[in-house]
């Protein structure tokens, strides 16, 4: 019998990735999975008459898997917990898409990073947390959104007003800036990294008009990433370090949800395939 998978993501994500989604099932028809589209607003979890359940609105039938594009680790753990096959963990989903628990975990490692103070909002009084010019990021943002660069008392009175997330860090900003590093990584192979800058801003991401260029790591570099790869079971993520003054990788955060709109621009490098690969490897070992 062909697997079946839902790849979810948010109706206004998937409409934003349509190219990508039909790249994704295409992949899956090639190495022979029936990938479907589910969108996030079809779907209903939660507990009913003392079970879990995921609701659709949808008449289709109960995936092997799901690959989940929506940053939203409850939705992941429901999934798992009524036996579905999930695309990252609920536990990578967690640990990724919160900056403040992903850099507990990877100082853990003794994974070299900056300085990080680590807060609540309601925290966040007149005195300054550290010596400007430092960055203050919400724990959950993403693609460079909720950044900002701290540069004296009254820059940090108006941008604290701003912060509606729960957890915020906070970053000595002594690094390169606009210049930031992404390793590609699916299962525990390192599928390529891309070198990131941008000359008009201080964050470097490709979305905010960065350019991308294909990175050699050098051996001290791909063993930090070994390092990290080896500690986590994960299935398709993006890990991004920033440079130091003197040109050393710094962590910076790992992409649960990560494209790989800069990969395929600086190489031939078909990621969805690898992925793919793997997620058909990983069904067959459940059988």
């Amino acid at each position: 019998m062909q697997t079946t998978g839902w790849l979810l993501y948010k109706k206004e994500d998937a409409v934003s990735n349509n190219a990508y989604i039909e790249w994704f099932i295409e992949e899956c028809r090639k190495q022979d999975i029936n990938l479907l589209l589910v969108l996030r607003e079809e779907l209903t979890i939660g507990v009913f008459n003392g079970k879990l359940e995921v609701k659709t609105n949808k008449k289709q039938s109960w995936p092997d898997f799901c690959v989940v594009r929506i940053v939203e680790p409850l939705l992941n753990k429901q999934l798992e917990m009524l036996g579905i096959k999930v695309f990252n963990s609920s536990e990578v989903s967690y640990l990724c898409n919160n900056k403040a628990v992903t850099h507990q975990k990877m100082a853990a490692l003794g994974i070299p990073m900056v300085d990080t103070i680590f807060l609540q909002s309601d925290q966040l009084g007149d005195h300054l947390p550290m010596h400007p010019p430092f960055v203050m990021k919400e724990a959950t943002g993403r693609g460079g959104k909720q950044v900002y660069k701290i540069t004296d008392s009254a820059h940090w009175q108006t941008v604290r007003q701003k912060v509606r997330a729960k957890d915020v860090i906070i970053q000595d900003s002594a690094v390169q800036a606009g210049k930031d590093l992404r390793v590609f990584v699916v299962g525990d192979v390192i599928v390529g990294a891309v070198l990131r800058s941008n000359k008009a801003d201080f964050r470097a991401n490709f979305k905010l008009g960065g350019e991308a260029e294909w990175y050699e790591l050098s051996q001290e570099e791909a063993r930090m990433v070994r390092s990290i790869i080896d500690s986590f079971s994960f299935s398709m993520v993006g890990i991004d370090f920033l440079f130091s003054e003197d040109g050393k990788l710094l962590f910076n955060e790992i992409e649960d949800v990560v494209g790989s709109r800069t990969l395929s621009i600086v190489s031939d490098v078909n990621i969805l395939a690898k992925y793919v690969k793997l997620i058909k490897k990983e069904m067959k070992e459940r059988i």
